[in-house]
């Protein structure tokens, strides 16, 4: 009996991705030039497709040196410094900015700005990603960071506090976050939290987890910079051992096809189509062999 191999329907890029890559391609029809502010997708091999249409990929600090360009903003947004970086230098910002991301920067913001108890405003999320520093910097760089419940011994308890998530945190980790500041906050002092999670993401969690079990094998395609993908990758490995993470399809080892009855290919928010499919017509050659 032949080995089925199933691509995970509901795996690939969330929408957020979906609109700055066609952002980026759409301006590159138009224009011989157009950079990009860091990983347009943190899926290297996306990242090398756009660049030979012409996609620049650059650093913050690159970016100071530029004048009279176009720069595109990727869907983990940016701190207020970038955009008043680019009115200085005369670059046009292509905002690819996701709403959900843009939703909780304003929701942050205001917080900081207008709250009359004035609080610690904590981030869970993880420290120096793309998304934390543009909410970060909605509160000029005061916001505490959070990703372990260890690191809390950050936060003043005898102070208001008010918690926000990076928006591809897990639930059950948010849920532990505000059990914790619950139990370590003074009865006195007050404590907002807020659900920040985009539910396309965490949605896929239950999803995935399900795909795992019904496959013997399952290949999890994802980029090495993506928190996204080691998330969900952790997800499918708890429910099935045989689950493998791979970057693209040569990374596929055949000893784990062997004895395989079905093979499931799936991966991160920000693993691309294409890429699961070649890794699907990998195995299929391999098993072929």
């Amino acid at each position: 009996m032949a080995t089925r191999i199933e691509i995970d329907p509901r795996s690939g890029f969330c929408n957020g991705v979906v609109t700055a890559i066609r952002k980026a391609e759409e301006e590159l029809e138009m224009s011989s030039c157009l950079y990009c502010l860091g990983d347009i997708v943190h899926n290297s091999d996306e990242v090398e497709r756009l660049r030979r249409k012409g996609l620049i990929t650059i650093t913050h600090a690159e970016m100071e040196k530029l004048h009279d360009v176009k720069v595109l903003l990727r869907a983990h947004g940016e701190p207020p410094s970038t955009y008043e970086l680019a009115r200085r230098n005369n670059i046009e910002i292509i905002d690819a900015t996701c709403p959900v991301v843009l939703q909780l920067q304003r929701r942050i913001k205001q917080t900081f700005d207008t709250d009359p108890s004035h609080p610690q405003i904590v981030i869970y999320g993880k420290k120096g990603h793309a998304e934390v520093n543009g909410l970060v910097g909605q509160t000029a760089g005061e916001a505490i960071v959070v990703e372990h419940r260890d690191e809390l011994d950050r936060v003043d308890f005898s102070r208001p506090i008010a918690l926000y998530s990076q928006t591809t945190k897990s639930l059950e980790g948010l849920r532990e976050m505000i059990g914790d500041i619950k139990a370590r906050k003074q009865d006195d002092s007050t404590f907002t939290y807020h659900d920040t999670i985009c539910r396309q993401v965490a949605n896929r969690v239950n999803h995935l987890r399900e795909f795992a079990a019904a496959h013997d094998v399952v290949l999890f395609v994802s980029g090495a910079k993506s928190s996204n993908g080691r998330v969900l990758y952790n997800e499918c490995l708890g429910v099935n051992p045989s689950t493998y993470l791979v970057a693209n399809s040569q990374g596929i080892d055949p000893q784990w096809l062997r004895e395989a009855r079905s093979i499931g290919v799936c991966g991160a928010t920000s693993t691309p189509r294409w890429l699961m499919e070649e890794v699907s017509e990998q195995a299929r050659k391999l098993l072929d062999q």
